[in-house]
C-alpha cells in the first residue's frame, strides 16, 4: 500500500482536489480529508499493485489545482514585484495579456512537450509521503516560474506597444480634427497588403517617399501604407472610401480609428471589381 498526503490551508483547493479525486473511477483508492497541527489534509491510501498508475493519476490532479489556483497569482506576484511603478489599472491590464498569452498555441506547447509541474509533483510523490503544496509550487517549481516570467514580460511589451498605439491614434485623431478637410474625397484600393491612392476622378494620387516630408509616418520601415497614412494626414480628405480587395488588417483599422466617421467601407463598386480582376490576372501570370 502506498499512501500520500496532500497539505494545504486553502479550502478552495481541498475542495477541488477532494472533488477530481471522487469523480475519477480508480481502483482501490480510500482517501479522507484530516486536520494536524498548522494544515488541512488530504489523505491518499491506494492499495493496489500499481503505483506508478497511482502516482501518475495524482500528479495530473496536484498539476490542475497548480494551474487552477497558482498560476494567476504566480503572475500578479511576479508583476507587482518586477513592474511596481505601474499603477494597479496597468497592472491589471498586463495580467488580462498574460491570461491571453496563456492561451496561445506557443504556450500551450511548451508546457505540454516540457511538463515542467507533472514532472516535478511525480518526482517528489515517488520520494515522499507528503507534499505541503504552498512550498512544493514555491521552491520546487523554477522552471515553471520561469515560463510565467517569461510570459509576463511578453505581456508588459504587448502593454507597451498597445500604450504607444493608443497615444499615437490619439495624436492624430487631434490633429484631424484641428483641421479643415481640403479634399471631398480620396479612394484608397488595398490589395495584398499594399495602399493605392484615388482622387475623385479616379486618377492614382502621386505619394512622396521622400522621408524627411512625411511627418506621420505609424513607423521607421517607410512601407507604402506610411506614406499613404502620412498622403492622407497631408490632403485631409473629407472622405476616405476604403476599397478592401484583400482581408482589413491592423493598418485599415487604424485608419478608421484616425478618421472615424469620414471613412467607409467598399467591397463591390466598380473599383473594386477592376483592382479584384488586376489582381487575379497577376497571380495567373
Amino acid at each position: 500500500m502506498k499512501s500520500i498526503c496532500v497539505k494545504t490551508n486553502n479550502i478552495e483547493i481541498l475542495d477541488y482536489l477532494l472533488n477530481r479525486i471522487s469523480n475519477e473511477d480508480f481502483e482501490n483508492l480510500a482517501y479522507t480529508k484530516k486536520q494536524f497541527k498548522i494544515y488541512n489534509n488530504i489523505i491518499i491510501h491506494y492499495q493496489g499493485k500499481e503505483n506508478s498508475k497511482f502516482i501518475e493519476f495524482l500528479s495530473n490532479i496536484i498539476e490542475e489545482a497548480i494551474i487552477t489556483f497558482y498560476q494567476e497569482k504566480i503572475m500578479k506576484q511576479l508583476i507587482n514585484y518586477n513592474y511596481f511603478y505601474f499603477d494597479e489599472y496597468e497592472k491589471n491590464k498586463i495580467l488580462e495579456n498574460c491570461m491571453g498569452l496563456l492561451d496561445t498555441e506557443e504556450y500551450i506547447e511548451k508546457i505540454e512537450e516540457e511538463q515542467y509541474i507533472k514532472e516535478e509533483v511525480k518526482k517528489y510523490l515517488e520520494e515522499n509521503k507528503s507534499i505541503i503544496l504552498d512550498g512544493f509550487v514555491y521552491f520546487r517549481l523554477k522552471e515553471y516560474f520561469k515560463v510565467l516570467d517569461y510570459i509576463v514580460d511578453s505581456a508588459v511589451n504587448q502593454f507597451v506597444i498597445e500604450r504607444e498605439y493608443t497615444e499615437f491614434i490619439d495624436l492624430l485623431k487631434i490633429y484631424v480634427n484641428s483641421k479643415l478637410p481640403s479634399q471631398k474625397t480620396i479612394h484608397l484600393i488595398y490589395v495584398n497588403g499594399e495602399s493605392i491612392l484615388l482622387d475623385e476622378q479616379k486618377n492614382i494620387v502621386s505619394v512622396s517617399e521622400n522621408i524627411y516630408n512625411a511627418q506621420y509616418l505609424s513607423d521607421i520601415t517607410f512601407s507604402s501604407n506610411d506614406f499613404a497614412l502620412n498622403t492622407l494626414l497631408n490632403l485631409l480628405p473629407n472622405k476616405i472610401e476604403i476599397h478592401l480587395i484583400s482581408e482589413e488588417d491592423e493598418f485599415i483599422n487604424t485608419i478608421k480609428l484616425i478618421f472615424e466617421d469620414r471613412v467607409s467601407i467598399c467591397t463591390d463598386c466598380n473599383i473594386c471589381k477592376t483592382y479584384k480582376l488586376l489582381n487575379s490576372a497577376k497571380f495567373i501570370h
